[in-house]
């Protein structure tokens, strides 16, 4: 049984409302719906919303997440980074998550689809800031060095989980020391560039694997964390192994802090697009 720290209620809301039909009525797909996130009440009403790029079909399978699997044969809505665009522009958004399912039928990864729609949404009003939440595009240099050179003042890849978990965890494509090499080759490239990850508790890590996986990012000079807890969103997903109590949270916010990172998000509802916008209003 959750404990009532994890109780979320029913989403409403005018802003809710407004994203909800016209994302819709645009046939986008937001990660807030497909990964059944928590937090999707006050992030759109707060004017923040993750687009999901590519459709809603993922080459990988990875272990915790609700996005279905499959091949969709190389099939991409071109129409797609203008429409983005426009329901930004609707909405007024000032800050906004682009991520996308894992497109490893397409030659680039789809990183080319990424990049034009990020040029789009700067095209309707350049001082919106796009975090560019991105599949690892196999490491592939073109592809990483396509996202170098799109705009997007945030580049993130998701850790997930610890080292040892990993294999249980993400897709056998997936990896842990791949996550790592991204994330170094855009801050080696451009040291400008702000760098995230983010990290799932409750599947069975321990405290020493968590500060092992901090030390990696620092490590590699990522600047923003994001620490939540795992919940499973379907019964074909993995068990919790354990629900990890606010204060503990507050300690790992602490830590990560301690250890250097610009900026730590953390809480048992904290995901990784969780108040993106925090850190620009912060710094």
């Amino acid at each position: 049984m959750k404990p009532n720290w994890i109780r979320v209620k029913l989403p409403s809301g005018e802003k809710y409302h407004s994203l909800k039909t016209l994302s819709e009525g645009l046939q986008l797909n937001t990660v807030c719906q497909e990964a059944r996130c928590p937090n999707i009440e006050e992030c759109w009403n707060g004017g923040t919303a993750t687009f999901m790029l590519m459709g809603d079909t993922c080459t990988r399978g990875c272990r915790f997440c609700h996005v279905k699997t499959g091949n969709p044969k190389g099939v991409l809505d071109l129409e797609e980074p203008r429409k983005i665009a426009q329901a930004i522009q609707e909405l007024q958004l000032k800050y906004v998550v682009l991520t996308s399912v894992d497109r490893d039928d397409l030659p680039d990864g789809g990183a080319s689809h990424f990049s034009r729609t990020v040029h789009e949404i700067k095209k309707i009003n350049s001082e919106i800031t796009v975090e560019a939440l991105i599949p690892d595009f196999n490491a592939d240099p073109k592809s990483l060095d396509t996202m170098l050179e799109s705009g997007a003042e945030v580049l993130a890849q998701n850790m997930e989980t610890v080292k040892r978990l990993t294999k249980k965890v993400r897709d056998h494509k997936s990896g842990y020391e791949k996550t790592l090499h991204v994330l170094e080759y855009f801050k080696t490239k451009k040291s400008s560039i702000v760098t995230k990850s983010s990290l799932m508790v409750g599947l069975g890590e321990t405290e020493a694997e968590i500060f092992e996986t901090m030390d990696d990012l620092r490590s590699i000079g990522v600047d923003i964390l994001t620490l939540g807890q795992y919940l499973q969103p379907s019964k074909k997903q993995l068990p919790v192994e354990c629900y990890v109590h606010p204060s503990y949270f507050e300690k790992l916010k602490d830590v990560g802090m301690k250890k250097g990172f610009r900026y730590v998000a953390a809480g048992p509802l904290v995901r990784s697009s969780y108040r993106a916008g925090e850190f620009f209003k912060w710094k």
